[in-house]
């Protein structure tokens, strides 16, 4: 599978990763056969938080042969230091690693997450004592406001952001997202991107049909590949594909003879941008809103 480099880093990240929900109440070996399918394909980039319920402690047995050939990303969604101290030591011991790669505020959204996170006493100055005591490698956040990820970007020299990379949102012309991946490009951040492969909002009143997915993915073949491949192309390094694992074997097709979407193919992405219902949104006076 093609690797990117990770930022202005010398490390190189499969252009697909695996995001930890996968392994989200799965048995023992159906998360062993999970992680070896990743392995095989090529995969080196592996995200996961404690906020997905018990995907630590499912995550780290198989993963733990190929710690040191992995690239391994955790994240906390505490935001003052001593509570995200306590939940980094309990991520290292679940996942049976004494380091991670690299350590993100997750769910950055509001004014308050940022204010919290990266005032005094917030959550980023464990981040730091963290990268000097050698526990950390690089220094994150994952947001699903355009708001705050700019100002997180502006405020602190993060080595990378985690972001929805929508081709509905990008397309539709509501303006969220891609001024985030220019700003990470110009601070030489990495762009880690979200919700390549959704399709949009569950209706409200809606039941999820997938119970790891808060969004509707994409579920037609041809458009799971041509929105899977517009992420790709933009300039990011990789992409964590739906927590669903029907979309899992998929999403290494696609990622495994990836090329960049044509001209045709984006007006054709274009027409059906408006078809989805909006996931996110853009700013409103007074805070950072994330949700829609």
């Amino acid at each position: 599978m093609l690797k990117r480099r990770y930022g202005n880093k010398q490390e190189e990240l499969s252009i697909l990763g695996f995001g930890g929900i996968l392994v989200k109440d799965t048995e023992p070996a159906a998360a062993e056969a999970l992680v070896g399918q990743a392995i095989d394909s090529g995969i080196n980039y592996f995200d996961v938080a404690p906020g997905y319920a018990n995907a630590e402690e499912k995550l780290g047995p198989p993963l733990e042969p190929y710690r040191d050939d992995v690239f391994l990303a955790c994240k906390t969604g505490v935001r003052d230091a001593a509570g995200a101290r306590e939940e980094l030591e309990r991520s290292l011991a679940r996942l049976r690693t004494d380091r991670f790669d690299l350590y993100q505020l997750h769910g950055m959204t509001t004014a308050e997450d940022f204010a919290q996170a990266t005032g005094p006493g917030g959550a980023l100055e464990t981040f730091v004592e963290a990268r000097e005591e050698g526990k950390v490698r690089y220094l994150g956040f994952s947001a699903h406001s355009a708001e705050c990820a700019l100002a997180l970007l502006d405020h602190f020299d993060f080595d990378s952001v985690l972001f929805p990379v929508n081709w509905a949102h990008f397309l539709s012309g509501g303006g969220f997202g891609p001024q985030v991946v220019e700003q990470a490009g110009a601070r030489g951040a990495a762009v880690l991107a979200l919700k390549a492969m959704a399709y949009g909002k569950v209706p409200a009143g809606a039941d999820r049909p997938f119970a790891k997915c808060w969004y509707q993915p994409v579920e037609e073949p041809e458009l799971q590949d041509l929105a899977l491949r517009y992420a790709l192309s933009q300039p990011i390094v990789a992409a964590l594909p739906p927590g669903a694992q029907e979309f899992f074997g998929r999403a290494i097709e696609i990622a495994q003879h990836f090329a960049p979407v044509t001209g045709s193919e984006v007006e054709e992405l274009q027409q059906r941008a408006r078809e989805p219902l909006a996931m996110f949104r853009t700013a409103e006076a007074g805070g950072f809103p994330g949700f829609s």
